[in-house]
């Protein structure tokens, strides 16, 4: 007897999916080819702030150091929106190839830059490309991936971020030392190449074109305006922020004027509600992200300064946080902790928060450095429960077609809220004396071998931001949708 059922078609049975993880033989080549853009654009973010100072400095741009980093955030915005859009319309092959060729020419452009306003050009331009690449990945692991592999290709994406975080200030330093700023900028975009022919010819064949060819998804003119507001108000905002002027209120003003209406209309409904399913899962990405980028990012600074520690070990400290990441990707990744996502990720943010409230412990002499590593290894490993799962979460929740929009707004999500939070506490530090920290860290270095001390500045930076984390922690019990609700006798 046949194992087709009488009347259906040999020709009409679905093909069984492909079996094998994410580097078996249905897999290996995409996985390969986009594993590999991830760790070159990993190692670029992780080595560019080494090379940073010294470019800055040699192109006499010292005042428009900050914008070498919120170009690239500003831009990004406005390209994850355009990307998802375009992704859902036409396949994320399109955008994932001129986000490459955008992301490898800003490299360009800043290595060759002559003058700091040429070098946040290319900042600017390669924000736009690192835009459209984030948001069409994404894309293509939702269209190429069967749902049960989305949480190991979730943890190898942030697998490729180990040893760039480890190496690649280490490696930047030597390069910058050695052959100069310029090649930590220009050497990426040669190596990028290798890995875009590996993976383009497979992502052509398992997530090209439109979802459905009958029925393409069309351009939402209003999202694109949006996207414009909210990059232009992000920018505005961070500048308001580097400058505590009365002047600067007005483009802060303005920018807030700018950034709320175009979140409300790109972020899911209720999403700043806290409402149950999509919105929360969104909202939690920006929070979680928000909270320990935004005090990550003071952490060099405070050993520096506070502790005496020099920039290369300050850096080290915090390493170990980049494998323990990756641990806790790969925790949540495997298929025995499924039915526990969502209290693996009450517990990820709880953990962020003791992370961010027990590091400035260190501004007590007694306190050992070390235990700072240690603490943010274990905020890092809350980490990686919470951003892979809210990876795998958006895809499961979202339809084939939205995936392009949504995969977007959990990246501006991620995005904006480091934008806000690091200009809030940007802000909040440099109120509190922050802002002489480093001039008055240089002259106690200089005459007494001493760092400044300036605790207050650093205590109002990282305990505003494990209140955010511990808020997330009650966010991540609203990551289910709501169950719906019993139809009435007889219907």
């Amino acid at each position: 007897m046949s194992a087709l059922e009488p009347g259906i078609s040999e020709t009409a049975v679905a093909a069984p999916p492909p079996q094998g993880g994410i580097l078996g033989p249905a897999y290996r080549t995409l996985s390969v080819g986009i594993i590999s853009v991830i760790f070159l654009i990993a190692f670029e973010a992780t080595a560019v702030g080494t090379a940073m100072p010294v470019a800055a400095r040699e192109l006499d741009g010292i005042g428009l150091y900050a914008f070498g980093f919120s170009a690239y955030f500003t831009t990004s915005l406005f390209a994850m929106v355009l990307s998802g859009q375009w992704a859902d319309r036409q396949g994320p092959l399109r955008p994932l190839t001129v986000g490459i060729g955008a992301f490898a020419a800003g490299l360009v452009c800043s290595g060759t830059a002559q003058l700091m306003g040429v070098f946040v050009l290319g900042r600017a331009v390669q924000g736009f490309g690192g835009g459209l690449v984030i948001v069409a990945l994404y894309v293509v692991v939702s269209r190429a991936y069967e749902e049960r592999l989305r949480p190991a290709i979730m943890a190898a994406f942030a697998a490729s971020w180990v040893v760039p975080s480890i190496v690649g200030p280490l490696a930047a330093g030597t390069v910058t030392e050695h052959l100069g700023w310029r090649w930590v900028f220009l050497g990426i975009p040669a190596l990028v190449v290798v890995p875009l022919m590996v993976a383009l010819p497979a992502i052509r064949r398992t997530a090209s074109g439109p979802v459905d060819p009958a029925s393409p998804v069309a351009f939402d003119r209003r999202r694109i305006r949006l996207a414009l507001g909210i990059s232009l108000g992000a920018g505005l905002l961070q500048y308001a922020a580097q400058d505590l002027r009365w002047l600067s209120l007005l483009p802060g003003v303005a920018g807030a004027a700018l950034l709320v209406p175009a979140v409300l209309g790109l972020l899911p409904r209720g999403t700043y509600r806290a409402r149950r399913g999509l919105p929360s899962v969104v909202l939690l990405r920006g929070v979680a992200a928000g909270a320990f980028i935004g005090a990550e990012s003071f952490v060099p600074l405070m050993l520096v300064t506070q502790r005496g520690l020099s920039p290369t070990w300050a850096g080290f400290s915090l390493a170990l946080g980049g494998v323990t990441w990756a641990l806790g990707s790969w925790v949540q990744s495997q298929g025995r902790t499924a039915p526990y996502r969502e209290r693996l990720m009450v517990a990820g943010m709880v953990m962020v928060a003791v992370a961010i409230a027990a590091a400035p412990a260190v501004l007590v002499e007694a306190v050992p450095v070390w235990t700072l590593a240690l603490a943010w290894a274990v905020g890092a490993l809350g980490m990686g429960l919470v951003i892979g799962s809210t990876s795998v979460l958006l895809l499961k929740l979202s339809a084939p077609e939205e995936a392009g929009a949504n995969s977007a707004a959990l990246q501006i999500s991620d995005a904006l809220a480091n934008v806000v939070l690091l200009a809030a506490g940007g802000a909040a530090f440099a109120a509190l004396g922050g802002g002489a920290v480093g001039a008055a860290h240089g002259a106690a270095a200089s005459s007494s071998g001493a760092a400044a001390s300036h605790p207050a500045a650093f205590l109002v930076v990282f305990l505003p931001m494990a209140c955010v984390a511990l808020a997330g922690a009650w966010v991540a019990t609203r990551l289910n949708p709501p169950h719906p609700k019993p139809e009435p006798a007889g219907a």
